[in-house]
């Protein structure tokens, strides 16, 4: 009896972490954010505890995996409405190559050290650092790739201004100040809390204000 109770307690919680995902809005794995990740290690050590003590009523197991999923559609929603709020639970991407150049300082900061670097290089299958233009290491741990030859005349687009809020790391690496970019926004006479996403190209910036969205 007992194999039949730890057999179709194993399909339950399956069944239970499939639709609780669903719920959550994750496709794969590589989409968990470091608060996903952190649902998903204490469900599966609820669901282990519970397959394992068979005897126990299973809502001992149920109610915790409801309150996890809770508090992470709240978080989600949460950091959805306040962008600084997102950065401290997801994090943001580290710019590791900028025009050719690797940013050790970046790496550094990162502990992300040129081994790393290399081996995911080649896992993109890209023999050198010399092909590549810029390189993003993602909140995900995954290094997106922009090679030279894919836009030769262009530059990668660097987001100023995200949710009406300026990105001052990019406002320097530009090597732009606060008062151009006001000038900036006065000549097209937008406002910055209208502002949904706003990147500079080219030594140009482009603006998507919150009205175009909708």
């Amino acid at each position: 009896m007992k194999y039949v109770i730890v057999v179709w307690r194993s399909f339950l919680f399956y069944t239970i972490i499939a639709i609780a995902y669903r719920i959550m809005g994750k496709r794969e794995m590589g989409e968990l954010s470091i608060m996903d990740f952190i649902v998903s290690i204490f469900m599966a050590e609820i669901v282990a505890i519970s397959i394992e003590n068979y005897d126990k009523s299973i809502f001992l197991s149920l109610l915790p995996i409801l309150f996890l999923v809770g508090i992470e559609i709240l978080i989600s929603h949460f950091s959805m409405k306040n962008r600084r709020a997102r950065n401290m639970i997801e994090g943001v991407p580290s710019m590791i190559i900028s025009h050719g150049k690797v940013n050790f300082q970046e790496m550094k900061k990162q502990r992300y050290n040129l081994d790393d670097l290399l081996a995911q290089l080649r896992m993109n299958s890209i023999k050198s650092i010399e092909e590549i233009d810029y390189a993003l290491l993602e909140t995900s741990g995954k290094l997106s790739i922009f090679k030279r030859e894919e836009d030769p005349n262009g530059e990668y687009p660097l987001p100023l201004i995200l949710d009406g809020e300026i990105n001052k790391k990019v406002l320097k690496e530009i090597n732009r100040t606060n008062k151009w970019l006001e000038e900036e926004l006065k000549k097209q006479q937008i406002k910055q809390e209208e502002i949904f996403y706003a990147f500079y190209r080219n030594k140009s910036l482009y603006i998507i204000t919150n009205s175009q969205i909708k």
